[in-house]
């Protein structure tokens, strides 16, 4: 069935006539997907969708987004802030030659009660697995390489984690914008996550945010959190996946207000 989507004159100039052609008649666009801008799910057969083109230094990678969300467009991006969020990327890094499956970091708001005391946490879980770039390997790297990165396994939350220097997380007017990276030979931070389209933050996770000066950050493998509606049901997934071995965490200082 051919799928509602948007493929701009500039997608089309990097992948060609013949893969945007395949993409329109749904031989290799999805059906479902989760947007790369708000990160809730969208339906290609449903729903206008468009075609978005992240083109790092080497390498490409296709996602979807609702057409509410993004217009379809090429963007540039690092290519640190590819390699944090695919699953698997052709080793010429030709565009449009990213695997079908390419995960993305879904990130979750919450607070998160330690030691009788409330901390602005953010939770991240990528789409769907994680491998080292230029891995043909069939698993699941996320934790790993996180924990290379400087971040801390948990078995539970009974603590806060320790400062992960040079990373940070960028508020600004309210809303959460990036969580930020040291840059390769000590250069300006990059984005190890970005929001392509600002999200808002609660007033008690921002006020508890700039009463702390600092944000926890908790990552898991695909499908060991969930999309949990509530705070006590988020608290319990963590609390699962760190009794499973399925959890690293660290603090990070809070840039912006």
């Amino acid at each position: 069935m051919p799928r509602m989507l948007d493929v701009s004159d500039d997608v089309r100039a990097e992948i060609g006539d013949e893969e945007a052609d395949r993409l329109l008649a749904g031989e290799n666009a999805p059906g479902s997907y989760d947007c790369t801008s708000c990160r809730t799910p969208g339906d290609s057969e449903q729903e206008r969708t468009s075609t978005v083109l992240f083109i790092g230094d080497e390498t490409a990678v296709l996602a979807f987004a609702h057409a509410t969300c993004l217009p379809s467009q090429v963007v540039q991006v690092t290519e640190e802030q590819l390699q944090g969020a695919v699953r698997s990327i052709n080793p010429d890094g030709l565009p449009g030659q990213a695997a079908p499956e390419q995960a993305v970091l879904g990130v979750t708001s919450g607070l998160i009660l330690i030691s009788g005391e409330l901390h602005p946490a953010l939770v991240v879980e990528p789409t769907g697995p994680i491998v080292r770039p230029g891995s043909t390997d069939i698993g699941d790297d996320f934790l790993p390489l996180l924990i290379e990165q400087g971040f801390m396994p948990v078995t539970e939350l009974s603590s806060v984690p320790p400062v992960l220097h040079g990373w940070s997380v960028l508020l600004a007017m309210g809303q959460l914008h990036a969580v930020l990276q040291p840059g390769t030979g000590g250069g300006s931070p990059v984005a190890w996550w970005q929001a392509h389209q600002a999200l808002q933050v609660a007033e008690s996770w921002r006020a508890a945010a700039n009463k702390h000066q600092q944000v926890l950050l908790f990552a898991a493998p695909v499908g060991s959190i969930g999309r949990q509606p509530r705070e006590d049901l988020l608290r319990d997934a963590l609390d699962k996946a760190a009794a499973n071995g399925k959890l690293v965490a660290a603090a990070m200082p809070l840039a912006g207000t």
